[in-house]
């Protein structure tokens, strides 16, 4: 099989930390840049990871997609606030190329699905602590894993095709751990599990995860947001589940062992922090907006959720 040149859209925290690895390991990458395309084109891109350092000297720099060449892979890596631009980001694509988003958030391929074919789709899910600290300077702090799935536009499971599945093997030869799930709607709530509580809360309450963790009465409020995660979940699982088919449910256990693990974790400013501190616009709707609205079609009730969600908000405008 032809080696697949790889597209990477969005060259920060997590685009820049993973394009950075897939090229060192020998992939063809070609990044898209916006404000640090010149020091980029010119310096390269530096990663310091608790992973290995990497230093690329030489990227394949563009701030135009236009002049890309045809892809086989396209890394979606920009927030979410970024997706009405993504018609005029995409670079030309070969025949069956795929197009890989590893944002946070739920109803994130239902976007994507407006410019490619839902086929071509799959979603990752990335647990890493990774932030830019600086033009083309990538700071990888803890974890790195990428779980990915075929995106199924009936929220049904599907397997990786033999095109997903050859991504899924390029990412391992680059040192990135890789999960498979045949099960992409309901992992990517599993996530929400614990991007709901600790974003929105990083901001409502101007505080690190170590701090969060710090208070009793968070903690609770904390345990609360997961279970009303999980309760949707649940809800949607019971609705699509087919007859005789394999539970898609997340055991409400779940919560507990995410609270243990974030308590074992290196303090960490989330990402919705870090842009709510940089003034940038945050991804309240995929990450809090979306859940809450998915809860209702089910008529799962979310009252916390709802309530972070508004107090987000407001804080967002």
């Amino acid at each position: 099989m032809a080696a697949k040149r790889y597209a990477i859209l969005g060259t920060g925290a997590i685009g820049g930390y993973y394009g950075a690895r897939l090229q060192q390991s020998g992939c063809d990458v070609h990044f898209l840049l916006r404000s640090d395309y010149d020091h980029v084109k010119k310096h390269g891109l530096v990663v310091k990871s608790v992973s290995g350092d990497i230093t690329l000297p030489q990227v394949n720099a563009y701030n135009n997609p236009a002049n890309m060449p045809p892809m086989d892979v396209v890394v979606i890596a920009l927030k979410t606030t970024q997706n009405h631009r993504l018609a005029d980001l995409m670079p030309p694509l070969n025949d069956g190329a795929v197009v890989l988003t590893l944002q946070n958030g739920l109803g994130i391929e239902n976007e994507i699905a407006q410019l490619v074919s839902p086929q071509q789709i799959m979603g990752g899910l990335c647990f890493i602590c990774s932030n830019k600290v600086g033009p083309g300077h990538i700071h990888h702090l803890d974890y790195g894993k990428i779980q990915l799935g075929a995106y199924g536009a009936t929220k049904q499971q599907r397997d990786l095709t033999p095109a997903m599945a050859a991504i899924a093997d390029d990412f391992r030869r680059a040192k990135i751990p890789i999960d498979v799930t045949n099960d992409l709607f309901i992992a990517r709530w599993r996530k929400l599990v614990w991007n709901v509580p600790y974003n929105g809360l990083s901001v409502v309450l101007d505080a690190t995860t170590n701090e969060l963790m710090a208070d009793d009465d968070v903690k609770g409020r904390i345990h609360r947001l997961m279970n009303e995660v999980i309760n949707a979940a649940n809800t949607w699982a019971h609705y699509l589940t087919v007859d005789n088919a394999p539970s898609r449910h997340i055991p409400m256990s779940f919560a507990t062992n995410m609270l243990e693990a974030t308590a074992q974790m290196k303090p960490y400013r989330t990402s919705m922090k870090i842009d709510f501190d940089e003034g940038r616009p945050l991804e309240v709707e995929a990450i809090l907006g979306n859940p809450v609205r998915a809860a209702a079609e089910v008529d799962a009730a979310t009252p916390e959720m709802a309530t972070l969600y508004e107090q987000v908000k407001r804080l967002a405008n």
